[in-house]
Order: structure tokens, then C-alpha cells, then sequence
């Protein structure tokens, strides 16, 4: 079934939409050189609706790129230093007593953490031990957290947005697949070209001060998402990414004999949801009214990576999630079927 067109008030937004993403880039290219792919990739999960997860080698700007997206969007921003001494409530936030000087009574009152903005960065989120890993579990799936039985809503629309280091393991928690599946994106940051790397020195290296302008603030951005999810899909397409997370699942009838050989758990459910909201903020992106097969495929190795876990053979082979992903994606030939 072909997917309705947009009406003209969707289309002149979507161009609205499309001319702020490119004022957004503009401004971060202001602090960050290079790095097209991972600022275009944390600007569909935040018009997606979604959190990503940045990997990347220390020194590549992991932490500027997502303060300095904040500020360009005129949000609320906290960032969070994962350490392996950090607790829950150091995120969540405390109740402390008071006494009232007058009376003598005391009462609790609450005392927000740093997860009450609207854009968190949880820095090296893999130093952290599993307990106050959890704590960002509630957060990032229901938009608020629990204390001493008390639920507080958190701000909207909120992000969180984490880095991680991937060759330094001594001393960390990998995430565990619940925590991971959270993240709609995860990420991964290269090292620069030698041009953009003598830029960078040069820019850091003498008296430049950049100030960013804001492009977008919170209800802008929210207005966006809710376009983002009324871009039409067809039924095709939707077939197709159901097929591509399943063919990940080793227990499938879909799945090829690189999966069946080299996963242990393949993508869940949410990988679906992702590719499709991934491949609509795309297309929204280019301020396009419907997306396409291109689009799913632009957004499914950082959907599909960090959900497909591979066994012992996998490791013995040295393929890693990455490269099993990466086969299956670029296989043309299941894409029409």
C-alpha cells in the first residue's frame, strides 16, 4: 500500500525543518571539524526521539560535540563523569531533612541530580558499576525517576546522550543488552583526516572563541519530532526492516548462515522500531516527505551493532558485530524481497 502524500502544512514544515538541521551543522562545524557522520547521527535520535551512544578513542571532541549540540539547540545541559565510586542517587538526585528554624519540624525535601535536564551526557558510562548503570535505565525509557517511592517527571524533551572509550577496558562495566538496547544509535567517532587534523590544531592552538548561536529550542525541537513520526512509510518498507533486525536473530528461518554461525543473540523488537523512526528523522533531514529503502539503509549499522551479540566462533574468526551487521546490510539481494 502506497503511503499517503503530506499535506502542504507538513511539506513548508519540513522544509522549515530541514533549513534548521543545516543551521544546526553549521554552528557545530563552528567547534567541530569533521565528524559529518556522528553530528548528522546524534541529530536523528534527537529528532527521532531516541538516545545514542558515542564511541570513540579519547581526544576526538566526543564531549564538545554534545555540549556544543545542546547549546546550539538552546537546552538545559548537565554532564555526568561516570566513576567507578558513583551512585545512583548522585544522578537521580537525594531527599534531604530540613528543620524549620521556627517550628523545629523537620520535613524532606528533594533535591534534583544532573539527569533533570533535558540533555545529559553521561561521560565514559562504562567506568560506572552496574547499579548506578541501572539507575539511567528508568530515565531514558519513562522520562522520569523514582525516589523513596516518590516519581518525578524529567524535563522535555530529554536525551541522554553517552560516550564510551573502546580500547581502555581495565576498570570498566561493559553495558549490559538492557542498557544498550536503550540507546536508539550507537555511534562510532574515527580519527580526522590530516587536513581536519592540522584545522583542529590551528583552531586550538591560538585565540579563536567561538559562540554559538541557538537554531532551535525544546518546543521547536518537540514540534519536529511529532512531524518526524508523520512522515509516511510504506508497508514495503516496514516489511523491509522488520526482515533486516529478524535476519540478525539466529533462531529465525530468516536469518543466513553468517548468523546462524557467528551470533549468539541477534536485535530485538526496538531495532525495528529504530530503523523506521531512523530512516523518517533522515528523510526528514533532507526535508523529504516520505522515506525510502536508502534511508533505513543510511541508519542500520549504528540501529544494529550494538544490539547483535556474537559468540565464540565470532571471536575465533575475529568478526566482530560490526562486520556481521555491515555483510547483512550491504547484501542487496533479501532488500526486495
Amino acid at each position: 500500500m502506497a503511503p499517503q502524500a503530506a499535506p502542504d502544512s507538513d511539506v513548508q514544515q519540513l522544509e522549515h525543518l530541514a533549513n534548521a538541521v543545516t543551521g544546526l551543522r553549521n554552528q557545530v562545524a563552528e567547534r567541530i571539524v569533521g565528524q559529518r557522520d556522528a553530528v548528522d547521527g546524534v541529530l536523528t535520535a534527537l529528532l527521532g526521539g531516541g538516545h545514542a551512544l558515542l564511541v570513540g578513542v579519547p581526544g576526538l571532541a566526543k564531549t564538545l560535540l554534545v555540549s556544543t549540540v545542546a547549546e546550539a539547540l538552546a537546552l538545559s545541559f548537565n554532564r555526568v563523569q561516570f566513576t567507578p565510586d558513583l551512585m545512583p542517587g548522585d544522578i537521580t538526585g537525594t531527599e534531604l531533612v530540613e528543620e524549620d528554624p521556627a517550628s523545629g519540624k523537620r520535613s524532606f525535601r528533594f533535591v534534583p541530580g544532573p539527569i533533570f535536564a533535558q540533555v545529559v551526557l553521561a561521560d565514559e558510562i562504562n567506568r560506572t558499576p552496574p547499579k548506578t548503570q541501572a539507575a539511567l535505565l528508568q530515565a531514558m525509557q519513562e522520562r522520569h525517576v523514582t525516589v523513596t517511592g516518590q516519581t518525578y517527571q524529567l524535563p522535555s524533551p530529554f536525551f541522554v546522550l553517552a560516550t564510551q572509550n573502546p580500547i581502555e577496558q581495565e576498570g570498566t562495566y561493559p553495558l549490559p543488552e538492557a542498557q544498550l538496547d536503550r540507546f536508539m544509535l550507537e555511534l562510532r567517532l574515527g580519527y580526522p583526516s590530516r587536513a581536519e587534523e592540522e584545522t583542529i590544531v590551528t583552531q586550538t592552538t591560538g585565540m579563536r572563541r567561538v559562540t554559538i548561536s541557538p537554531v532551535l529550542d525544546g518546543s521547536a525541537l518537540a514540534a519536529m519530532q511529532e512531524l518526524v513520526r508523520r512522515i509516511p512509510v510504506s508497508q514495503s518498507l516496514i516489511a523491509a526492516a522488520v526482515l533486516l533486525a529478524r535476519m540478525t536473530r539466529p533462531q529465525e528461518a530468516e536469518a543466513p548462515s553468517l548468523v546462524r554461525e557467528y551470533v549468539e543473540w541477534g536485535a530485538g523488537p526496538r531495532a525495528s522500531q529504530y530503523l523506521v523512526l531512523g530512516a523518517k528523522a533522515r528523510a526528514a533531514m533532507d526535508g523529504r516527505p516520505q522515506a525510502d529503502l536508502d534511508d533505513v539503509r543510511a541508519v542500520a549499522t549504528s540501529v544494529l551493532r550494538h544490539r547483535v551479540m556474537t559468540n565464540f566462533a565470532a571471536e575465533a574468526a575475529d568478526r566482530s558485530s560490526e562486520d556481521v551487521v555491515t555483510e547483512l546490510v550491504n547484501d542487496r539481494s533479501w532488500w526486495s524481497t
